[in-house]
Order: structure tokens, then C-alpha cells, then sequence
């Protein structure tokens, strides 16, 4: 619910992209000359929160997921994995209202 409540309008982010970029799933950050610059925190904290606690709970009782989050975290650190797994639960998520169409796991976590 917070999730669908935080989100309001799916029809103002033109894309999964930009809809990922807004609930803080992917990296904000733009170099130049060596130097990082831009908004890091042009976003909206409580829809990352929820998905982090998405992720967490996907990763404690969903086996297709747990693997998934298994094998990002062979190649990576904990947090970036756990991101990882909330990156796709936002990606699925905003497939999910713009169809209006359920969650598929087997599409989501291949």
C-alpha cells in the first residue's frame, strides 16, 4: 500500500526508468571532470525504503528470489545486491500499474 500510495500517478514518468530513478534504485550520479555532480537525493525516500523492505522480505521467503540475490551477492557487496533485488521489485512494480496486470515472478527473476 505504500508503495501504490507513494507512487501516485503512474502516467507522469515517462518510463521504468525514470520511475526506478525516482523511488532511489539505480545510481543518480552524473562525473565530470572527475568530479561527481548532480542531485543525489532529488527523490522520494519512502518509496526506496518500502522497496528495500520489499527486497528484504522477497529475500527471506521467496526461493526465486533468494537465488537471484545469491548469485548478485557472490559478485558484489551486500547493500549493492539488496539494491539490486529492490531495482527489480521497482521495475516489476511499475510494469505491474501501468498494465494493470499481476506480479509475475518468473518475469521479474530469471
Amino acid at each position: 500500500m505504500t508503495i501504490l500510495l507513494e507512487t501516485g500517478e503512474i502516467e507522469r514518468f515517462a518510463g521504468v526508468r525514470q520511475y526506478a530513478s525516482y523511488a532511489r534504485c539505480v545510481a543518480s550520479e552524473r562525473i565530470s571532470n572527475g568530479k561527481r555532480k548532480g542531485n543525489r537525493k532529488n527523490a522520494n525516500r519512502y518509496l526506496a525504503w518500502a522497496f528495500i523492505e520489499a527486497a528484504h522480505f522477497g529475500i527471506i521467503w521467496s526461493p526465486k528470489i533468494k537465488a537471484y540475490y545469491q548469485r548478485k551477492l557472490a559478485k558484489s557487496h551486500l547493500m549493492v545486491a539488496r539494491k539490486v533485488v529492490a531495482n527489480k521489485l521497482a521495475r516489476a512494480c511499475y510494469h505491474m500499474l501501468k498494465n494493470q496486470s499481476p506480479f509475475d515472478i518468473e518475469r521479474a527473476f530469471r
